[in-house]
């Protein structure tokens, strides 16, 4: 049996505004790394306040190693999340 690899990836999610329910945000992004496939993960998240009374939702998100394109899909889906504005990858790595 081929035991392939998982990637963990560290993302840093900023809400359109201030009025935006950071948790229901999360909530959403989780259904939508679900909907990428098996081995699309929501991991853990952290919320982090910024200024100003705006939040930023750290996620870490495990992925299949072997995903075309590497953190695209996963950036893109959750840039298509209603009350995203901002998503940046802050750290990838592979783990064994």
């Amino acid at each position: 049996m081929i035991c392939l690899a998982k990637v963990v990836v560290f993302l840093r999610v900023l809400p359109v505004d201030v009025d935006v329910d950071v948790e229901a945000l999360k909530d959403k992004i989780r259904d939508a790394v679900a909907k990428l496939g098996e081995g699309f993960t929501l991991q853990s998240y952290k919320i982090e306040p910024i200024a100003f009374g705006l939040k930023a939702l750290k996620l870490t998100v495990l992925i299949p190693e072997e995903t075309e394109g590497g953190t695209y899909s996963l950036e893109k889906a959750i840039k298509n999340v209603e009350g995203v504005g901002e998503v940046e990858v802050e750290f990838v790595s592979r783990l064994s």
